[in-house]
């Protein structure tokens, strides 16, 4: 509690103070990532009569819609998370965790933007990318975060809503569930993994301390995690050439997301064998290079194929 205190002293007074803790509490940086992600996969999708009308205001709008959502479902975490967070170092000077917000504020933000962002989905674009948007709000929220605590599992079930920004971007285009939606949500799906497990082995301890159980053995960071990361990144080398066996993408997006797979199982195997912090944060930021590459090769391909 005094450390608690001591932070509330110290946090910035007036507008600005308030906006940077709103900032925190929608955790703008992993909130924009999400939504790129979004993003991309709009402007993947096949949609001819997009790309001559309203593309700008449309991804604005997507941008926005997107924003709100994951925007709520990080509210949300934190709310349900504050005697978490206040415990761990990397999370105590969060809003909500050192007291700088309450948590009726919080949750009334939460509600207010979910609801905008889901009612935006379906008005601006369609009802099933707005109802898969509010599943994906729900399952982070309410299943994945608390699940966290119980069992390991829980990256598997956040993996899913982790990776359903793909398919809402692609389904916000089409007004389908077709098959390239699902196959950029499988890309996604699996890089989370390698992506998630270098996380928590380099916070391990502070996770401990919160009681959260994210590493796929019960010891801490071992020789089975890095296996599980070389596994996954194994699997997303022959999901990335689905993209190009499937008419999404063209020849070369095929050879940079072949080039981006086989370094995500070399420096898995460099972790499994240097066993290091310093290999877990190669993964990690491998991991950040990746899909941004990734997604970025199949929207240059795309936009190639248009001009």
């Amino acid at each position: 509690m005094e450390e608690n205190t001591n932070i509330n002293k110290s946090a910035s007074p007036g507008l600005a103070g308030k906006v940077k803790d709103y900032f925190q509490l929608i955790k703008f940086t992993l909130s924009f990532m999400v939504v790129f992600s979004t993003v991309v996969s709009f402007l993947i999708a096949p949609n001819e009569e997009f790309y001559v009308r309203n593309k700008i205001i449309s991804v604005l709008l997507l941008f926005v819609a997107g924003m709100l959502i994951t925007g709520s479902a990080n509210a949300i975490n934190q709310v349900l998370e504050k005697n978490s967070d206040a415990l761990m170092k990397r999370t105590a000077k969060r809003p909500v965790a050192s007291g700088r917000m309450s948590e009726n504020e919080a949750t009334a933000f939460a509600v207010i933007a979910g609801l905008s962002g889901v009612a935006m989905m379906w008005y601006f674009f369609n009802f099933q990318s707005a109802m898969v948007s509010l599943f994906s709000l729900f399952l982070y929220g309410f299943i994945y975060t608390p699940l966290k605590k119980v069992n390991s599992i829980s990256v598997l079930v956040g993996a899913i809503p982790g990776a359903l920004p793909c398919l809402i971007g692609w389904v916000a285009a089409t007004d389908s569930f077709s098959v390239g939606g699902w196959i950029l949500f499988g890309i996604q799906f699996l890089w989370q993994f390698p992506h998630f497990w270098a996380i928590a082995w380099l916070a391990h301890k502070d996770y401990a301390t919160a009681g959260f159980k994210l590493l796929p053995a019960d010891k801490g960071p071992t020789r089975f995690t890095a296996v599980q990361s070389i596994i996954y990144s194994t699997l997303m080398v022959p999901v990335g050439f689905l993209p190009y066996y499937t008419g999404m993408t063209g020849v070369v997006s095929m050879w940079i997301l072949l080039a981006c797979n086989l370094c995500m199982v070399y420096v898995s195997v460099l972790l499994l064998i240097r066993m290091d912090a310093k290999s877990a944060r190669r993964v990690m930021f491998s991991s950040y290079f990746y899909l941004m590459i990734v997604l970025l090769a199949m929207f240059a391909n795309r936009a190639h194929h248009l001009n």
